[in-house]
């Protein structure tokens, strides 16, 4: 994010794969004062808690031996579902008018997936990136991180 400013107005959207928060910049550069504007949740349990059987085996071709087939990941799916979902109302927010400018700020995963869902007209709005996970911190925090990268 280096070279890009906190600026009055400017958006953060600050996600994981199971939460999202749209901040508002309503401070400064200097002194930025993010307000929470939308609030977004997805129950994503483990995988072990969304599976319902064991992995399936198969044969192997010329001997009795049996292999084991590698379980869905739908923790891993479920997070992918939601970047879709993030980057869709992040598109009907862009498409009303509500931002010029935002910050994305989410885990390396999510935030790869994000950048494969977003619609031009949002990508064109993106100021900076951080591969970071703050949704668990205070916005006070989320603040200080933001002002420590955009240096």
């Amino acid at each position: 994010m280096a070279g890009m400013r906190l600026v009055h107005d400017i958006w953060v959207l600050v996600a994981d794969g199971e939460k999202a928060l749209f901040l508002r910049n309503e401070g400064d550069a200097t002194y930025p004062n993010l307000e929470v504007v939308r609030e977004m949740h997805d129950e994503n349990p483990p995988t072990r808690e969304q599976g319902t059987d064991r992995p399936g085996r198969f044969n192997d071709a010329t001997s009795a031996h049996r292999s084991a087939v590698q379980e869905t990941d739908w923790h891993r799916i479920e997070k992918e579902r939601f970047a879709d979902e993030i980057a869709d109302r992040l598109y009907k927010l862009a498409h009303r008018g509500r931002f010029e400018h935002i910050v994305l700020v989410a885990p390396p995963l999510v935030l790869g997936e994000l950048r494969k869902a977003l619609h031009k007209e949002v990508e064109q709005r993106v100021a900076g990136e951080i591969a970071k996970t703050l949704t668990n911190h205070t916005i006070g925090d989320m603040e200080k991180v933001l002002m420590a990268d955009q240096a």
